[in-house]
């Protein structure tokens, strides 16, 4: 049976930086992506938040784009970072970005203008009209500052034929079970919290959009795919054998501790931009010790 596009394990990409002048490092990226899809990941997420995106320019985010389509080759779909809190200029940027590789993209709730549910509504329904890929809708009211309700999520699953799921990182598992129960067949729900994924696929969650996946594709596929087996049994080892390890990395950020594990595997540079920073040298001993548990 076909496994429906974007069930599964999702990464959110992280974005290498060189030291000198902090400009993109395309071999990194080149081997961080050969890493993750070399280990059995279902989809990669360009450009979303942990990818530092809200940092760089419109001509280096098309170089990212272009070169993660590139690189990744078919191997797996793409899913693309592309929201904002201006309405009209999302749906200019859809209009001109280039598509090709791309099977969805990911667009976050309206940040610092906190609109209402209405204007919710109306802000995706806009740019579902506009993407000529599917949507997935990204709510994390830790970031934006407003929260995409159940009744609103819901709502644009039933109206809008082209938003087909949700990254939901609201933390309210109430939440979660209500749009859960009432979700229209194939929309999908998505953990946005990598320690809140099983517990979610437990409740009929469709997988994860993951952090960790960075660093540990191959354990976070693999309890993920335990888990949508419904094999609880093998996916829960899994899950507190990692748990540990997804708690520090957001001790101090996203993508802090993230991209200081990274560089504890070897795999990058941890240099990050303004106004993110490095983690403290006491995380940064934390992860390595967390690290090593997993392991071994």
């Amino acid at each position: 049976m076909k496994i429906p596009i974007f069930t599964g394990t999702g990464v959110a990409l992280i974005t290498p930086f060189r030291k000198q002048q902090e400009t993109v490092d395309f071999t990194k990226l080149e081997h961080l992506i050969e890493h993750i899809v070399t280990s059995g990941v279902d989809y990669i997420v360009a450009l979303g938040t942990t990818s530092e995106a809200a940092t760089m320019t419109e001509n280096e985010r098309s170089a990212v784009q272009e070169f993660i389509v590139e690189t990744v080759a078919g191997r797996c779909p793409i899913m693309l970072g592309l929201g904002g809190n201006n309405t009209l200029n999302v749906t200019d940027t859809i209009a001109r970005t280039n598509f090709e590789g791309i099977s969805g993209i990911l667009t976050v709730a309206p940040y610092y203008n906190k609109p209402n549910q209405r204007g919710l509504l109306q802000h995706f329904q806009s740019i579902a009209e506009a993407s000529p890929v599917p949507v997935i809708l990204y709510n994390v009211p830790g970031r934006t500052g407003i929260n995409i309700s159940a009744d609103t999520t819901l709502t644009l699953a039933n109206e809008c034929p082209n938003i087909i799921g949700i990254k939901e990182a609201s933390g309210n598992m109430q939440q979660v079970m209500e749009i859960l129960r009432r979700r229209p067949a194939g929309f999908r729900v998505i953990s946005g919290d990598d320690a809140l994924t099983y517990p979610m696929i437990a409740l009929g969650a469709d997988g994860v959009i993951s952090v960790i996946a960075n660093a540990l594709p191959k354990e976070t596929s693999e309890m993920v795919r335990f888990g949508l087996k419904g094999d609880f049994k093998k996916a829960l080892p899994l899950h507190n054998r990692l748990l540990p390890l997804m708690n520090a990395i957001f001790e101090e950020g996203n993508p802090t501790g993230v991209k200081a594990l990274l560089e504890i595997e070897g795999l990058i540079g941890n240099v990050l931009r303004l106004p993110l920073v490095k983690a403290s040298k006491q995380l940064t001993n934390k992860l390595s010790t967390l690290y090593n548990e997993v392991k071994k």
